[in-house]
């Protein structure tokens, strides 16, 4: 049972920063998950005050507010087309749109949830992540951070032309993903990402370089390189086995699903 002594609605992120200092408060986004847990909250600090749950898209990026509920995300026209619906791909699935009304992003990207369809998303685009104390760092190194007392303020994902696919697999219409695949492919190069290992999204590098020219191959040339780095991807992608896959499963489909997806960016065109 989720007990609370105080509840506290902040006026201004130093307040929030300065409650949440004691190891026993703690910072509300939706509600979702937080509810579920067996915990003693001295004080639960809620920032729905503070105007933290809008979208902002200029013409370099989209700044995105921790209050942000997931279904503002799903439905964001701006979002959607920089993505190619990717990023609608990666909610249309968490549980039902009543659940996505009220869970927020900024509780998806600060819990570095295993099974967070959220985190696999963004970690694929160019994103940062905006702390009250830390500033702006990369999403993929706030994800190898320590969690600590600070504040999660704000998502940045900047508009660097980009071309994404996103899948997942699961074993029944709205649970958790048995294993989730998002790649990228921009000029810096392509960026794999996979999520419910069952562990936190893991960002795959293509250190062996497999997949460097791909934009200059012929159909049947990137047929072959697709399958050597879905190969290579099955090989580094540490999986594990639970309720929902086996570990031997899970590497099957990082290889299917990541063959499926560079299909996909790979024979998009600008128009697509």
């Amino acid at each position: 049972m989720l007990k609370i002594k105080n509840y506290v609605k902040v006026e201004s992120l130093e307040e929030a920063y300065e409650l949440n200092q004691k190891r026993t408060a703690c910072v509300l986004g939706g509600m979702v998950w937080l509810k579920m847990g067996n915990r003693n909250i001295t004080t639960a600090i809620d920032l729905s005050g503070l105007g933290l749950d809008t979208i902002t898209e200029t013409e370099d990026e989209f700044v995105i507010g921790c209050m942000t509920p997931l279904r503002d995300l799903e439905l964001h026209k701006g979002l959607d087309t920089y993505t190619n619906g990717a990023v609608r791909e990666s909610l249309r699935h968490i549980v039902g749109v009543q659940f996505r009304n009220c869970a927020t992003v900024g509780g998806s990207i600060w819990g570095r949830f295993g099974f967070s369809d959220v985190l696999t998303m963004f970690l694929a685009l160019d994103t940062e992540v905006e702390l009250f104390k830390g500033g702006r760092v990369c999403l993929s190194e706030f994800v190898k951070m320590p969690k600590d007392r600070d504040i999660l303020v704000r998502i940045v994902v900047k508009k660097t032309p980009v071309k994404t696919c996103y899948l997942s697999q699961r074993n029944t219409k709205t649970d958790f993903p048995v294993l989730a695949c998002c790649v990228s492919l921009s000029e810096s190069g392509v960026k794999a990402v996979y999520g419910a290992r069952p562990a936190k999204a893991f960002l795959l590098e293509d250190k062996e370089h497999l997949l460097d020219g791909m934009e200059n191959l012929n159909d049947s040339e990137k047929k072959e390189v697709w399958e050597k780095f879905a190969e290579y991807a099955a090989t580094h992608v540490s999986t594990a086995g639970n309720m929902r896959g086996s570990a031997a499963y899970r590497t099957l489909l990082v290889k299917v699903l990541t063959r499926r997806a560079l299909e996909a960016v790979g024979g998009m065109t600008d128009e697509n």
